[in-house]
């Protein structure tokens, strides 16, 4: 554990929207106690642009700053791997923990929609973050 920070990684299929929004708002609000990192099994040339703009909108994060679509063979050694819910099986990543949020794929909804997975995305990452603050999490 280099700077003796967690490394979470933030997993789904495409890593093109949810668990890039989960990457996103886990350097915002958590960067004190985790890095953040995303990945997928398969990759898109771009991020969901939805995603982008609904970020910059309520956040004002510009994900594609520094941000893409990257295969799980690209992290770094993982210590908390939290799997959104891929509805088929979701790629293993050897971490020493680990959790699936079950969301839906907001992807071709309404902004309501990606809204309320962008704010529960918030919601776990604040709750994740007070966890492994409170030592609750055996890691």
């Amino acid at each position: 554990m280099e700077n003796g920070k967690l490394k979470v990684a933030f997993i789904c299929t495409h890593n093109s929207c949810r668990s890039q929004i989960a990457e996103a708002l886990g350097k915002h609000f958590a960067s004190d106690v985790f890095e953040s990192f995303s990945a997928g099994t398969e990759t898109k040339p771009q991020i969901n642009q939805d995603a982008v703009r609904l970020m910059k909108e309520i956040y004002d994060i510009d994900m594609e700053k520094d941000q893409y679509s990257k295969l799980i063979t690209e992290l770094p050694e993982i210590d908390i791997v939290i799997k959104m819910g891929c509805n088929v099986i979701c790629p293993f990543v050897p971490s020493k923990y680990e959790e699936d949020w079950g969301l839906d794929d907001p992807t071709g909804k309404s902004d309501e929609e990606f809204k309320k997975v962008i704010f529960k995305i918030e919601e776990n990452v604040k709750e994740l973050k007070k966890k492994i603050e409170s030592e609750e999490l055996a890691i």
